[in-house]
C-alpha cells in the first residue's frame, strides 16, 4: 500500500494540520514553508538589517525578544504577589522570586562583553501538602513567558514502555501555541522528581528503566541543548517528524516530596552522637525541621545523580506547615477554601459561614493526621458533601458551619476524628 503524501514544512517539519499555512516552493514540487518558519525568517532579517545599519546595533533595556526589564517584576513584587495565594514558604518564595527575576534579565542580557550568564535551575524539597506545586501555578499567572508543569512519573528511558523525556517539552510547545522561538524562553516545573531517584547504590542486572535511566536523559534538557520533541508527545518513532528545541535558555524547577531524606540529613549531622565528642555546633540544630539543612549530598544519598544535582545548583526547601499556619490557609489566601466553597453556595443563592470553632476543629484533625494544606480540602468537602447534595432544592438562604456540624459529619465517615475527651 502506497504511503499518504502528508503536506509538511521543509525547513521545521512541522505538518499541515499544525501551521497556519503551508506556503509552496515557486520552483520546487512537494517544498513548503510554514507561517510559523516565515515569521521566524522576518524577525531574523528585521534585527540584522537593524545591526547592520547602526554599525554594532543600538543596546538598551529592551532585549531582542521583546522584554523591557523596566517592566518585569522584582523580586520583591514577585514575592508579594506569591504571599496572596501561598501562606508561609518564605525561603522558598524568596529562592523562586530571584531565580524567575534572573531569568528575565539572562534572557535580555546584552551581547557587548564575553561574560555569558547561566541559568540557575532549581530543586524545592518539601513534604506533601506544603505548596511546592501551588507556587508554581500562582507564579504562572504573574509572568508572560510560556510555563507548563510536567510530571517526571510517566517518564521512562528511551525504548520502554512510557513517555520519552522529550515529551516534557511537548506541553511548553503547545503553550507557546508551537512558536518555538517563544518555548526557548520559558520556564518548565518538573514535579514528583522525587520518584525518578535510583532503586539502589549497587549494581543490577536490570536496567533501572524509570529511575537512573530518566535522570540521565534529563542531563542534556537541564544543560542546555538542541532537543528533537514530538509534537504531540508520547513515544518517538521513525516515521514522526519533529521540532528541534534548544533548551539552553529554557529554566527547570523542580519540585518533589523526598520522603525519608530527613533521616538522610540527620545521619549526615550527626545528630546521635554521644560522648566527648559532640560539638557546641550540634546544640542549636532544629530538630523539629532537619529539612532546613538540606544540601546536595542529601539528594545524593536519596538517589539523585551528581550530574543531575550539579545542573540543579540552587536547593531550597519548604517547611512543614504548623497549625498556625493551616488556619491561615483556610482563610487568607484569594483562593483559600473556605472562599471557594462560599462562591459554591452563593451561586445557588446561599450565604455560608464558618464559625471559628468550626474551623479550629478542621485544622486540629489535618495537623493530628499529617494531612498538610493538600489535606484540608478533603475534610471540608467531606463536612459538606451532605449540605451540598440538599441545600440546591431547598429554600436554605442561610447556613452556618459549626463546630458540632463538624464533629456530626466526620463522625459518620471517620469516628476516630471526634474529639477526645
Amino acid at each position: 500500500m502506497a504511503k499518504r503524501n502528508i503536506q509538511k514544512c521543509s525547513f521545521c517539519g512541522r505538518p499541515a494540520d499544525m501551521s497556519e499555512v503551508l506556503i509552496p516552493s515557486a520552483t520546487e514540487t512537494g517544498t513548503y514553508i510554514c507561517a510559523e518558519c516565515a515569521d521566524q525568517i522576518h524577525d531574523l532579517l528585521a534585527s540584522y538589517r537593524h545591526e547592520t545599519s547602526s554599525g554594532v546595533g543600538h543596546k538598551n533595556d529592551k532585549a531582542d525578544n521583546g522584554i523591557n526589564l523596566k517592566t518585569v517584576p522584582t523580586p520583591k513584587e514577585i514575592k508579594e504577589f506569591l504571599d496572596k495565594y501561598v501562606i508561609g514558604q518564605d525561603s522558598a518564595k524568596r529562592y523562586l522570586s530571584v531565580a524567575v527575576y534572573n531569568h528575565y534579565k539572562r534572557l535580555s542580557q546584552p551581547n557587548e562583553d564575553d561574560i555569558d550568564i547561566e541559568k540557575s535551575n532549581i530543586i524545592m524539597v518539601g513534604p506533601t501538602g506544603t505548596g511546592k506545586t501551588l507556587l508554581a501555578k500562582t507564579i504562572a499567572r504573574l509572568l508572560d513567558v510560556p510555563f507548563t508543569i510536567v510530571d517526571a512519573t510517566v517518564l521512562t528511558q528511551a525504548g520502554y514502555v512510557g513517555e520519552d523525556i522529550e515529551s516534557l517539552l511537548t506541553r511548553l510547545l503547545q503553550v507557546a501555541d508551537y512558536d518555538v522561538k517563544r518555548a526557548e524562553k520559558g520556564i518548565v516545573f518538573i514535579d514528583e522528581i522525587d520518584k525518578i531517584a535510583r532503586k539502589g547504590d549497587n549494581p543490577s542486572i536490570t536496567r533501572d528503566v524509570s529511575g537512573e535511566g530518566v535522570q540521565q536523559g534529563l542531563l542534556k534538557l537541564l544543560e542546555g541543548s538542541i532537543v528533537n520533541v514530538p509534537p504531540q508527545g508520547g513515544r518517538k518513532h521513525p516515521e514522526q517528524h519533529m521540532i528541534p528545541v534548544d533548551t539552553k535558555n529554557i529554566l527547570f524547577i523542580c519540585g518533589g516530596a523526598f520522603d525519608g531524606i530527613e533521616r538522610k540529613i540527620a545521619q549526615r549531622l550527626n545528630t546521635h552522637t554521644v560522648g566527648y565528642s559532640t560539638g557546641n555546633g550540634k546544640k542549636h540544630i532544629n530538630r523539629e525541621n532537619f529539612l532546613e539543612y538540606v544540601a546536595p549530598q542529601d539528594l545524593k544519598s536519596f538517589g539523585l545523580i551528581p550530574e543531575i544535582i550539579g545542573r540543579l545548583p540552587i536547593v531550597t526547601h519548604l517547611d512543614h506547615l504548623d497549625r498556625e499556619a493551616l488556619r491561615r490557609v483556610l482563610t487568607e489566601p484569594k483562593n483559600a477554601i473556605t472562599r471557594q466553597y462560599e462562591k459554591l453556595f452563593k451561586m445557588d443563592g446561599v450565604t455560608l459561614t464558618f464559625e471559628p470553632e468550626a474551623l479550629d476543629k478542621i485544622v486540629d484533625i489535618a495537623v493530628e493526621y499529617k494531612l498538610g494544606a493538600r489535606g484540608l480540602r478533603g475534610i471540608v468537602e467531606e463536612i459538606m458533601m451532605d449540605s451540598m447534595f440538599e441545600i440546591p432544592k431547598s429554600k436554605i438562604k442561610k447556613f452556618n458551619v459549626t463546630a458540632n456540624y463538624v464533629n456530626e459529619k466526620l463522625s459518620k465517615l471517620r469516628p476516630d476524628m471526634l474529639n477526645k475527651e
